[in-house]
């Protein structure tokens, strides 16, 4: 079978304006090309992501963005054997940026379009970087997503647990602001944790005893709170919260593995570049697959890596009346 050369993707979900290029090789083989981010800085003053202002933005930068893949990739449009934009889930307004730009290119060049699922992108960034095949669990832990799946075939997703509340990454941006610790709240809080005494403030674990694999971190959030009021000090809040939501996550997903008899798990999405994290799963009874530099935070690499896995897969190109959804469930893909 002779597949198309190289790939572009993108995605515009969110804050990032990302746009990547890989290269599928004959044998079925995948490798990044190029992979470029233009993190949005505007929304800081605000402690979270103001729609309208992020899809302004993308509109602002995803032409410069691409022009700055290719270059990188060292190759021009007219090389371009396919193109995919993530289609959803995320904020309407921002995915359309990226969505009609990707139809439109794909259109002037008279290549497939693919439309790909925004978490299935952040797993094949990490499945992708170690060549893996399924099965395996995969956890995607971002700043909108804390998703648990059982992947038993490639391609095919069962929903084994996921938040109740807030996404892992929204909590911690959360209570970085509460302790004044800054914006994006995951390396602010790692940073911050690293200086802190993480049994100065006790945090219970969330949903102790359930049978399920959810995640819940309201509980945490009200704890931070009621310590910050009691005057805790910033570092010992974020080593504590850091502590607790990194356990909770960790021994959550391995109760999982343990009742799917899942020997692997992929953890993907921004909050997987978390060093307390990472330093948990390694020393835990399963083999962890993360994504490799750069591919944790949403990209467009991750989503060229999805285009290229429905491609090996056989599926046919999206039609170009494919439109953003701002809710989406990978289980049903």
């Amino acid at each position: 079978m002779t597949f198309p050369r190289y790939i572009l993707g993108i995605d515009t979900s969110c804050d990032d304006t990302g746009v990547g290029v890989v290269e599928l090789a004959p044998d079925g083989s995948v490798q990044v090309r190029a992979n470029r981010v233009w993190s949005q800085t505007v929304h800081a003053q605000y402690g979270g992501v103001l729609p309208e202002l992020a899809s302004r933005e993308h509109v602002e930068r995803i032409d410069t963005v691409t022009g700055d893949a290719l270059a990188e990739a060292g190759l021009t449009a007219g090389d371009l054997a396919a193109v995919a934009a993530t289609s959803g889930p995320g904020l309407v307004g921002a995915l359309l940026v990226g969505l009609m730009y990707g139809k439109g290119m794909a259109q002037a060049l008279g290549v497939p379009f693919y439309a790909a699922h925004h978490l299935e992108g952040h797993i094949f960034a990490a499945a992708s970087e170690a060549d893996l095949q399924a099965p395996y669990l995969a956890l995607v832990v971002s700043g909108g997503h804390t998703h648990l799946f059982d992947v038993p075939r490639e391609g095919e997703y069962v929903l084994v647990g996921a938040t109740r509340d807030d996404a892992a990454g929204e909590a911690f941006d959360k209570v970085a602001r509460l302790a004044g610790l800054g914006y994006p709240g995951g390396p602010a809080i790692s940073e911050a944790a690293r200086r802190g005494d993480p049994e100065a403030v006790p945090f219970k674990e969330p949903l102790q005893g359930q049978k399920g694999f959810d995640f819940s971190f309201s509980g945490l959030k009200t704890a931070a709170l009621l310590a910050h009021r009691a005057g805790a000090k910033p570092e010992d809040l974020a080593a504590g919260f850091e502590r607790a939501a990194v356990r909770f996550l960790v021994g959550t997903t391995l109760r999982a593995a343990r009742a799917y008899g899942r020997e692997t798990v992929v953890v993907s999405g921004g909050v997987a570049a978390n060093r307390a994290l990472r330093e948990a799963f390694a020393a835990s009874s399963v083999r962890a697959v993360f994504p490799g530099k750069g591919l944790n935070t949403d990209n467009g690499a991750m989503i060229a890596l999805a285009g290229a896995a429905a491609i090996r897969a056989g599926r046919a190109p999206s039609p170009l009346s494919e439109g953003a959804v701002a809710y989406a469930p990978l289980a049903s893909v």
